[in-house]
C-alpha cells in the first residue's frame, strides 16, 4: 500500500510534464521534439553535418518569408525554458548585435566554460572589462601598424619559410597538408604581433612545438565543455579525470610559455599588443597583473590563428574547383605587379606583395569575402538573453535562455542572397563599374567578422594576411587536390577541414609559357 502514493505522485508529475511538453511543442518551429529527450535524437543523427542541418531547418521554417527562426527543444530539465532559439535573418542579427546589444552578452555559461583558458580576456568578457580591452586593442590595428605587421611578420614568414616548404614539396613531387601549413603560419604571425615572440612552428622540418600543441589541446578540451551540462565537466574537473585532466596539464604548459613571454616584454617593452596593455589600467585603476596579461594575449592568439587559416583553406579549395576564378585572380595580381615591378615576371617572385600592392587586389578580396560567406570561419555564435525580448520577426525569447545566430546559414538563404546563393561568385562583391569592392548595403547579411560594437578589430589585418598568402601561393603554383582526399567539415566552433587539405603543387608558368606538370602519375 505504501507504494501507491509514490506511484500516484509519479503519475501526476508525469502528466504535468507531458502537458507542459505538449504546450511547449506547440511553440517549436524546428526539428521534431520528443518527451524527455527533446530534439536530441535529431541533433545526434546530424552531429557530423550540424551546420547544414541547422540551415535546412531554418530554410524550412522560413518558407517564402524573409524571416528564418526556429526553436530546438532541449533534453528534460536542460534549462528552464526547455528550448533554445536559432535564427539567421539579418534583421534579427542586427537586433542581437546592435539594437539590444546589452541584452545579449556572452553570458555565464559561455564565460564559465572558457574561463580557465581565456579568463576575462576580450572574447570572454562583457561590460567595462570588455570595453577597456577593446579600446586598448583598437590602437594596434591602424594603417601604420598594419604596414609594419605585414613587413615584419607576414612577408618574412612567407619568404623565409612558406615558400621554402612549398618549393621543396613541388620539386620532390610530394603533397602537403595546406591547412596545417596555414595554421602554423598564422599562429607564428599572431604570436609575433601579440607578444613579440615567434614560436617558429612553420619551418621546413615542421617541428612539434609544445606551446602550440598544448594550446590546441586546451582549446579542444574547452570546447567540449559546451557540449555537456555544466555539472558534468565541473565534476570531472573536481576529480581531475577525463578531458579536464588533459586541459589542466595543457594549461600549465601554455601558462609557463606565456609567463616567460610576458616577463620578457616587461623587461624589454616593444610595439606589440601586450606591451600596449602593460601601460594601461584595469577597471579598478590598477596595472594588469601577469596572469591577466597572459589571458589577454591568449584571446588574440586564439582569434588570430584559426580564423584566417581556416578561411584560406576553404578559399584554396574553392579556387581549385573554379579555375575561371583562379585565372581572374592571377591576372589581377599580374596586372598590379606589372605596374609596380615592371614586365619581368621573375621580379614578381622575388618578394611577397607589399601593403600598397595587396591593397589594390579588389577581385581577390571579393573571392575571399565570397569564401567567408559560404564557409565562415566561425559558423555560429551564442548569446545569453538577459531579459525577455521579442525579435523583429515576432519570436519571443525568454530571459535566461540561449539564442544562436547561424552565420553559416545566412549565406545559404535564397531570400537573403538570391537564387544563386549556393554558387561561388566573387562578382557579387564587385561594384557595377568593376573597380571597387562593394559589401552589401545591409551589413548584417555578412557577419563573418561579427558586427555592431563587437565587430572584429583584426578584420583589415585578416584580409591583408589572406591576400598576401593567397598571392604568394597562386602566383607560383597551380594547386590540385590529392586524388581520393576527402574535404569535409570538422564539427567544432571553428570550421576546420576534418582531414586537412592535401594538395600537390604544380609550378605556374607566367607570361603564357607552357606549364610543367609535377603531379606524380597515378
Amino acid at each position: 500500500m505504501e507504494t501507491l502514493p509514490c506511484f500516484l505522485t509519479l503519475a501526476a508529475a508525469s502528466c504535468v510534464y507531458l502537458f507542459w511538453f505538449y504546450l511547449l511543442a506547440q511553440k517549436l518551429t524546428g526539428p521534431k521534439a520528443w518527451p524527455v529527450v527533446g530534439s536530441l535524437p535529431a541533433l545526434f543523427m546530424n552531429r557530423r553535418r550540424i551546420h547544414d542541418w541547422i540551415a535546412s531547418n531554418l530554410r524550412s521554417t522560413g518558407g517564402t518569408s524573409t524571416y528564418q527562426t526556429c526553436t530546438i527543444a532541449l533534453p528534460f530539465l536542460a534549462n528552464k525554458q526547455g528550448f533554445f532559439t536559432v535564427t539567421c535573418h539579418p534583421k534579427n542579427i542586427e537586433h542581437i548585435l546592435r539594437t539590444r546589444f546589452d541584452n545579449y552578452p556572452k553570458g555565464p555559461n559561455w564565460q564559465a566554460a572558457f574561463h580557465d583558458l581565456l579568463g576575462q580576456g576580450i572574447f570572454n568578457s562583457d561590460g567595462e572589462t570588455w570595453l577597456i580591452q577593446r579600446k586598448t586593442a583598437a590602437l594596434e590595428f591602424t594603417t601604420r601598424t598594419l604596414r609594419q605587421a605585414m613587413a615584419r611578420w607576414v612577408n618574412r614568414t612567407i619568404k623565409n619559410r612558406l615558400w621554402c616548404i612549398l618549393d621543396k614539396a613541388s620539386k620532390e613531387k610530394i603533397s602537403v597538408d595546406l591547412q596545417d601549413l596555414l595554421l602554423r603560419l598564422t599562429f607564428d604571425n599572431i604570436c609575433g604581433l601579440t607578444f613579440g615572440k615567434d614560436p617558429e612552428t612553420l619551418s621546413v622540418e615542421l617541428p612539434e612545438n609544445q606551446f602550440a600543441m598544448a594550446f590546441d589541446t586546451a582549446t579542444e578540451a574547452t570546447l567540449q565543455r559546451l557540449l555537456y551540462p555544466g555539472f558534468v565537466w565541473r565534476f570531472q574537473k573536481l576529480l581531475g579525470i577525463g578531458v579536464e585532466k588533459k586541459l589542466k596539464s595543457s594549461l600549465q604548459i601554455v601558462e609557463n610559455y606565456m609567463n616567460d613571454a610576458v616577463e620578457a616584454r616587461k623587461e624589454n617593452p616593444s610595439d606589440d599588443l601586450i606591451s600596449r596593455f602593460m601601460k594601461k589600467r584595469d577597471v579598478d585603476g590598477n596595472s594588469f597583473p601577469t596572469s591577466v596579461l597572459q589571458r589577454i594575449a591568449l584571446n588574440f592568439v586564439l582569434a588570430g590563428r584559426d580564423t584566417s587559416s581556416v578561411a584560406l583553406s576553404w578559399f584554396f579549395w574553392l579556387v581549385m574547383n573554379h579555375p575561371h576564378v583562379e585565372d581572374k585572380i592571377v591576372n589581377e595580381i599580374s596586372t598590379v605587379l606589372r605596374e609596380t615591378r615592371g614586365d619581368d615576371h621573375r621580379k614578381w617572385l622575388d618578394e611577397p606583395l607589399v601593403f600598397d600592392e595587396a591593397d589594390k587586389l579588389v577581385y581577390l578580396k571579393a573571392a575571399l569575402a565570397e569564401t567567408l560567406r559560404l564557409y565562415p570561419s566561425v559558423p555560429q555564435d551564442f548569446k545569453f538573453v538577459v531579459s525577455d525580448d521579442v525579435l523583429p520577426d515576432g519570436t519571443f525569447v525568454p530571459s535566461g535562455s540561449t539564442i544562436t545566430y547561424s552565420i553559416y546559414a545566412v549565406g545559404r538563404m535564397k531570400t537573403i542572397w538570391g537564387e544563386d546563393c549556393m554558387e561561388f561568385k566573387p562578382e557579387r562583391w564587385i561594384s557595377a563599374q568593376g573597380d571597387r569592392f562593394e559589401p552589401p548595403k545591409d551589413g548584417y547579411k555578412f557577419v563573418a567578422f561579427n558586427a555592431g560594437p563587437r565587430t572584429c578589430l583584426g578584420k583589415d589585418l585578416a584580409y591583408l594576411q589572406m591576400k598576401s598568402v593567397a598571392s604568394a601561393v597562386l602566383l607560383r603554383y597551380r594547386l590540385s587536390l590529392v586524388p581520393g582526399h576527402r574535404v569535409e567539415q570538422k564539427m567544432s566552433l571553428t570550421l576546420f577541414m576534418k582531414n586537412g587539405l592535401r594538395v600537390y603543387l604544380n609550378p605556374r608558368e607566367l607570361e603564357g609559357q607552357e606549364e610543367t606538370n609535377t603531379v606524380p602519375a597515378m
